[in-house]
């Protein structure tokens, strides 16, 4: 559904009302503001990668992680929603933070943000490995083992992905309307081969929807919570990103109109897709029981139930999918970094914040990104028990980061933001979104649901973090992480504070939606 397009020089003012030049380029419309979001939930991608990790900790009932996390992140989107109407400004997160908390808050959750999107863009890249070798045993340049659990799998997936992330680089430094119809192409056969997979799965169904109340042996009753827990990573790791098109919204036209709706969009269309692909994947299993579908998830089902033919051109489809998921997330990370330097609260801010007079893009953050993904990657050279770590980490940083949004917004919600006049109204009279009266409620769930994952996903179990007890460090490697991210942080802190105390204090103060005083 598209949105009516502000004027560009409306646009234009809007962000200088920011304290803001326009810089980037506004070539973004609502589809492709969709396809950011929706790119980096990135179904295909995600739910190929993880699938197997669910269940084979929470067998077929483990489905149900995927509604529950869902309803938990769309109470996150809705606060998210009203705020891209309100604040739209490139590095959303940060910019969000910064106006509703004060300046430590906002460049804590700008600087991890970062560190996720970084080691995200690795963890997408990682999917190739899963994907590749499945269409042809050529994609194993290092030959031996494809699966990500051996010492040759680890080591190819990082040379499939080092390559992919130097792709995207080359893509996001082209400029963003390049970038734009990338992604949105690679999303419209995403979601073409979403409802491919569904439709072929369920005509190939051995057994009812009735699957999803089956444990699998994995506990019942009381017993069944823990494995239940552990599973719902699977669908918290694939529910995010769904931000992205605020990210964009100095490059989005109308953007007080076109993110809130596009960042809801993305989600549902991802919440309803990859519930359909969940329970007609377990319909049409071979076998729930033979081990396989534990180890090796959808691509399994799909050549064994489709035929090798048809189930890989459909794996064709989801290395598609993977590559505008890498991008996408790349993007983002990028307009975060810009957004940072711009108010020059990052090491080598001047260089950071340029953006190119010819492809209007920041070129320097997105080099920066991908380099820091590719070393990320590096890391797993000959360790395949740090990839599901890593996985792990990125989200954990992720509802880190999106705490220190919802967190300080409940609390200015709490004093009365945002007021009548400002729920209802733009400067050009357009409505803005706005939770209303149910705003509270939804901001209070968006919190609950946000902390009550941090500590489900950071918890240092031993079968998610060292299923092989290879390494004490990897047990304790969510805790180790994101402890060392913020003490990196804050000594980087202590180097811009005066900066961003002072960058706060000046906020200027629009038309519309208030700031901090």
């Amino acid at each position: 559904m598209s949105v009516t397009s502000a004027p560009p020089d409306t646009d234009s003012a809007d962000l200088r009302g920011f304290g803001y030049e326009p810089q980037l380029r506004r070539s973004i419309g609502s589809y492709a503001s969709f396809a950011a979001g929706f790119s980096f939930v990135s179904i295909l991608t995600t739910v190929f990668q993880l699938f197997a990790f669910g269940f084979s900790f929470g067998g077929p009932a483990f489905f149900w992680t995927w509604p529950l996390v869902f309803a938990g992140q769309f109470m996150v989107a809705l606060t998210f929603a009203e705020l891209a109407a309100r604040y739209p400004i490139s590095g959303c997160i940060y910019q969000w933070s910064r106006r509703l908390a004060n300046a430590t808050v906002g460049w804590f959750a700008g600087w991890v943000m970062i560190i996720a999107q970084i080691a995200t863009v690795a963890a997408a890249a990682i999917a190739l490995q899963v994907v590749l070798p499945s269409i042809w045993s050529g994609f194993q340049l290092v030959g031996g083992d494809p699966a990500l659990t051996s010492t040759t799998g680890a080591t190819n997936a990082v040379i499939l992905g080092s390559i992919l992330i130097a792709i995207t680089t080359i893509i996001n430094i082209s400029g963003v309307r390049l970038m734009s119809i990338v992604n949105s192409t690679g999303v419209t056969l995403e979601i073409i081969g979403v409802a491919a997979v569904v439709v072929l799965l369920l005509t190939h169904a051995e057994r009812g929807p009735g699957v999803v109340f089956d444990t699998g042996g994995t506990g019942s009753g009381l017993g069944y919570v823990g494995p239940f827990l552990v599973s719902a990573l699977m669908a918290a790791y694939v529910v995010v990103g769904f931000d992205s098109a605020g990210e964009l919204s100095e490059e989005t036209r109308d953007p007080r109109h076109t993110a809130p709706r596009t960042i809801l969009r993305a989600l549902a269309a991802a919440g309803i897709g990859g519930g359909l692909m969940l329970i007609a994947a377990l319909m049409a299993a071979p076998s729930l029981t033979d081990g396989r579908l534990a180890t090796e998830g959808l691509p399994y089902v799909l050549t064994s139930r489709l035929g090798e033919t048809g189930g890989r051109i459909l794996l064709v489809d989801v290395a598609i999918a993977i590559a505008v998921c890498t991008l996408a997330i790349q993007t983002a990370g990028s307009r975060m970094v810009f957004s940072m330097a711009r108010d020059n609260v990052l090491p080598f801010s001047g260089a950071l914040q340029k953006v190119s007079p010819r492809t209007g893009t920041p070129i320097l953050p997105s080099i920066v990104v991908g380099v820091g993904a590719a070393a990320v990657l590096l890391v797993n050279i000959g360790q395949p028990a740090l990839f599901t770590a890593i996985t792990s980490v990125c989200i954990v940083m992720l509802y880190i980061a999106y705490a220190l949004v919802t967190v300080p917004l409940l609390v200015r919600r709490l004093k009365g933001w945002p007021s009548k006049e400002q729920a209802a109204t733009t400067e050009r009279g357009g409505k803005l979104f706005s939770l209303g009266k149910f705003g509270l409620v939804v901001n209070v769930l968006a919190v609950v649901y946000g902390i009550g994952m941090i500590f489900n996903l950071g918890w240092p179990r031993p079968e998610v973090y060292d299923p092989a007890g290879a390494h004490w460090y990897l047990h304790y490697f969510s805790l180790l992480f994101v402890g060392g991210a913020l003490v990196a942080g804050a000594l980087a802190y202590l180097r811009y504070r005066t900066k961003a105390m002072s960058l706060h204090l000046s906020l200027p103060v629009p038309a519309v939606a208030e700031e901090v005083a």
